[in-house]
C-alpha cells in the first residue's frame, strides 16, 4: 500500500545503519487531485518539488567522511510525491556508504528518487541563495478579523473583474498540519498572476484558512493554485510555498500556468 499510514511516517524507527532505497516512500499524487477536483489527464498547472537538503553525508571511496548540501527537483507530473520523513531516512542510509566519486552518489540518489516518484528527478549538490526579504508585497499587515481556521474555504476568494493587475502577493502566515502525525508546517507563500485584482483581506483570510488543515505540502500548494485559478480567473498565475526545516531537509513545491517560465527562487531567512 502507499499511503501515509502505511509509511514510516509518526512511527519509532530504527537509525538506517547501511545503504537501503526501499526506504523512500511513494505516495501516489492523484487521490489528493481527485478530492481538489483536478483530472489526471489535464494537469491545470506545471511545476516541480523542490527539496533543500542541509544534512547529506557519505563516505569516499578510502572510508572518510563527507558532508553536503543538496538540492533535489521533483517534476509535478511525476506519479507520486516522496514521504518527506522516508527521504530523511534514506539519506541517513548514506551515511556508512562508500562511493567512488561524487558523481556516482549524486546518480545513485537521482537513480533511486526517480524510481520512487516515478519520473526524472534532478540530483545537484548545493543550494539556491538566502534573500533577506520575501518578494512582492506582504499582506500580513493587513487589519482583518478571522475566526475560521480550516477547513480551507475557498469562497473566500474574490477579485475585481474591472481592474487588471500584474502584482506579486506573499504572506509568511501560511499553517498546515501533517495529516499522519498533526505536526504543524509552517510556510511563506508567493503568488504571482496577472488579471483580475484579488481582494488582499480575503486572500489572507483564505490562506489562514488552511491553519488546521492536515494535507502534505505538495498537495496545499496545488490546492491554493486551483482556488485562485477558479475564484480569481487569472490569466497567468504562479503559487509557491517554501516550508520551513524539518530533520534537515525543507520542501518547496511550485506550481504555475504553462506561459509561466521557472526561476529559481532564493531561500527565506525563515529556511
Amino acid at each position: 500500500m502507499s499511503t501515509p499510514q502505511d509509511s514510516s511516517l509518526g512511527r519509532e524507527v530504527a537509525y538506517p545503519t547501511h545503504y537501503d532505497p526501499t526506504l523512500l516512500f511513494p505516495i501516489p499524487r492523484q487521490g489528493a487531485r481527485d478530492e481538489i477536483g483536478i483530472a489526471p489527464d489535464a494537469l491545470p498547472f506545471v511545476g516541480h518539488d523542490r527539496w533543500h537538503a542541509y544534512e547529506l553525508s557519505w563516505l569516499d571511496a578510502r572510508g572518510k567522511p563527507r558532508v553536503a548540501t543538496a538540492t533535489f527537483t521533483v517534476p509535478c507530473d511525476s506519479p507520486c510525491l516522496v514521504e518527506s520523513k522516508s527521504l530523511k531516512l534514506y539519506l541517513n542510509s548514506l551515511n556508512a556508504t562508500r562511493f567512488n566519486s561524487d558523481a556516482a552518489l549524486l546518480e545513485c540518489i537521482g537513480n533511486d528518487l526517480s524510481v520512487r516518484a516515478g519520473a526524472d528527478v534532478g540530483v545537484a549538490f548545493g543550494l539556491p541563495e538566502m534573500s533577506e526579504t520575501v518578494e512582492g508585497e506582504l499582506i500580513d499587515t493587513l487589519d482583518v478579523e478571522i475566526d475560521h481556521y480550516g477547513p480551507p474555504r475557498a469562497e473566500y476568494l474574490v477579485a475585481d473583474p474591472e481592474s487588471i493587475v500584474e502584482e506579486i502577493l506573499s504572506s509568511e502566515l501560511l499553517k498546515s498540519n501533517c495529516p499522519v502525525t498533526g505536526q504543524p508546517d509552517w510556510a511563506t507563500v508567493v503568488i504571482r498572476y496577472h488579471g483580475p485584482r484579488i481582494d488582499r483581506v480575503e486572500l489572507l483570510r483564505y490562506l489562514v484558512s488552511f491553519r488546521d488543515h492536515a494535507e502534505f505540502h505538495e498537495q496545499c500548494v496545488e490546492r491554493i493554485f486551483h482556488d485562485v485559478k477558479a475564484h480569481c480567473h487569472p490569466t497567468s498565475l504562479s503559487v509557491e510555498a517554501r516550508y520551513t526545516r524539518r530533520g534537515g531537509l525543507d520542501i518547496n513545491p511550485w506550481r504555475a500556468t504553462p506561459d509561466v517560465e521557472p526561476t529559481l527562487a532564493k531561500r527565506t531567512l525563515r529556511q
